[in-house]
C-alpha cells in the first residue's frame, strides 16, 4: 500500500483498510502489553475506547463485505448508491488519515486531506438532492384557487341594486 495513492478502486480500498484495522489493532496490543513503560496510565481508558471502536468498525466492515459489491447495489436505487459509495470512500479515507497520523505523517499536508474534501463535497450534494426531493411539491392550480377563495372580494355596486329590487317585487 502506496502513502501516495493507497485507492485505485474500491476493491483496493477494502483490502487496504484490512490491512489498517490489523495495523491499528497491533498497535493497541502493542500499547496494553505495556501500560506503565510505553505511554501515560493516564490515556488507557481513551485508548480502550478507541480499541471498541475499531472492533465496531472492524464488525461493519466484515458485514459490508458479506455481500458482493453488485448484489447490494443492485437492491438500492442510483441515489442510495451514490450514498453508500460515499461512505465507503469516506470512511476508508478517514481510516488512511489515522494511519498517517500514526506513522508520524502530518495529514493535513498529504493529498488525503483534499480527497476528503472532494468527498464532502458530493456529499453534499447528495444531501441536496435528497432534501428536495422529500420537499413538498406545489400544486398552482390549488394554491390560486385556495388564495382567490380566501381573499375577500367586495360585493359590485349593481350587484347590490339588483338584490334590492328583487326583494321590493315580492
Amino acid at each position: 500500500m502506496s502513502l501516495k495513492h493507497p485507492y485505485k478502486r474500491f476493491g483496493i480500498y477494502l483490502q487496504g483498510s484490512r490491512e489498517l484495522m490489523q495495523y491499528l489493532k497491533q498497535l493497541i496490543v502493542m500499547a496494553g502489553e505495556g501500560i506503565n513503560e510505553d505511554y501515560p496510565v493516564e490515556i488507557h481508558e481513551y485508548l480502550s475506547t478507541f480499541e471498541n471502536s475499531i472492533g465496531a468498525v472492524d464488525e461493519m466492515l466484515k458485514t459490508m463485505m458479506s455481500v458482493s459489491r453488485n448484489e447490494l447495489l443492485q437492491k438500492l436505487d442510483p441515489l442510495e448508491q451514490a450514498k453508500v459509495d460515499l461512505v465507503s470512500a469516506y470512511t476508508l479515507n478517514s481510516m488512511f488519515w489515522v494511519y498517517l497520523a500514526t506513522q508520524g505523517v502530518n495529514p493535513k499536508e498529504h493529498p488525503v486531506k483534499q480527497e476528503l474534501e472532494r468527498i464532502r463535497v458530493y456529499m453534499n450534494r447528495v444531501k441536496e438532492i435528497t432534501d428536495k426531493k422529500k420537499a413538498g411539491k406545489l400544486d398552482r392550480g390549488a394554491a390560486s384557487r385556495f388564495v382567490k377563495n380566501a381573499l375577500w372580494e367586495p360585493k359590485p355596486k349593481n350587484a347590490s341594486k339588483v338584490a334590492n329590487k328583487g326583494k321590493s317585487k315580492n
